[in-house]
């Protein structure tokens, strides 16, 4: 039997050992051919040893990336519990972790968010419908970062409508970046979570990561790109079609939005509910709804989101 494996946003130094240590434990325990080049590695075997092997070596990045250290001991331990038949992550947890940062693991927390996961990493445009708080955009750029760092894209665009939501943009201080930055705050925040200070400032300065309004992405072309529509339900028709006719070879999509929390003028209709309409049936392009059972935001927030449902139930009856 032979398996590949590939460790994304792994710190593969740490995971294999000072001088192989870490890896050398394994191969004392299993009799299977292990090669290991960048974050690939390749196994080769009895079919039995190389499943225990991938879900041992699984176990090992789980822990090293959860602790942030990884000795010959805890191989040990973690070789003993795994031939008990006991595992620290299973498959399923496992590949729902989308990146690994220095302080945290990030992944699917609800059975919605896990379908989310699959399906942008399935469909080259997935649009993620659904209430505040359920992790829409905070996981589209955890995806997108993932991309940028396995190679699979070469640049990160994050867009915004900068849709006035009871403010006026005239009367704001400063000039329109100024202005306008506001409105993409979320997205910086989210890029903070995820990427070093430095390592963010160099993207953002060589335009490996870009943070525009949508009406800025009128003309493009992008190619190699992992493109994000956040607040989408606040798009005009016309402009959800200029946006996902901007995708170029080699790129992809995520579309989210909340279409409770439209602030377009009065009978202007959101591109994001014209959307539902017009795409639910093209190849490529699935649409994923998030409840209120996914709110992974503070416990509050659902109780919230519950209380203004049931008042406004209430005055659609008076």
């Amino acid at each position: 039997m032979e398996k590949r494996l590939s460790f994304d946003n792994v710190d593969m130094v740490s995971f294999l050992g000072a001088n192989d240590s870490n890896i050398k434990i394994l191969e004392n325990a299993f009799s299977i051919e292990m090669m290991f080049r960048g974050d690939q590695a390749l196994l080769r075997g009895n079919d039995e040893e190389v499943v225990h092997t991938e879900k041992i070596l699984k176990e090992m990045a789980y822990v090293l990336n959860t602790s942030g250290k990884l000795a010959p001991n805890d191989v040990q331990m973690i070789i003993d519990l795994t031939m008990e038949g006991r595992e620290i992550v299973s498959d399923k947890e496992f590949d729902s972790v989308i990146l690994y940062t220095r302080t945290d693991t990030i992944k699917a927390k609800t059975t919605g968010q896990q379908q989310y996961i699959s399906a942008a990493r399935k469909n080259d445009i997935c649009f993620a419908i659904g209430p505040a708080g359920t992790g829409k955009t905070y996981l589209a750029v955890a995806l997108a970062v993932a991309s940028l760092k396995k190679g699979i894209v070469k640049k990160i665009i994050l867009v915004r409508p900068a849709v006035e939501a009871g403010e006026s943009l005239g009367f704001l201080p400063g000039d329109f970046r100024e202005k306008i930055d506001p409105y993409l705050r979320p997205l910086y925040d989210a890029l903070d979570e995820m990427l070093p200070t430095e390592k963010l400032k160099g993207y953002l300065e060589k335009g490996i990561v870009e943070i525009v309004p949508l009406a800025y992405m009128r003309g493009r072309t992008l190619n190699q790109a992992f493109v994000i529509l956040d607040e989408a339900q606040n798009t005009t028709d016309t402009q959800m079609k200029m946006f996902l006719t901007r995708l170029g070879v080699n790129s992809r999509a995520i579309i989210t939005g909340d279409i409770t929390q439209i602030d377009l003028p009065p009978k202007t209709i959101s591109g994001l509910v014209k959307a539902q309409e017009i795409l639910k049936n093209v190849d490529g392009v699935e649409f994923i709804y998030f409840e209120k059972s996914d709110i992974v935001r503070h416990k509050l927030v659902k109780d919230i989101i519950d209380a203004y449902e049931k008042h406004f139930e209430k005055e659609t009856r008076v």
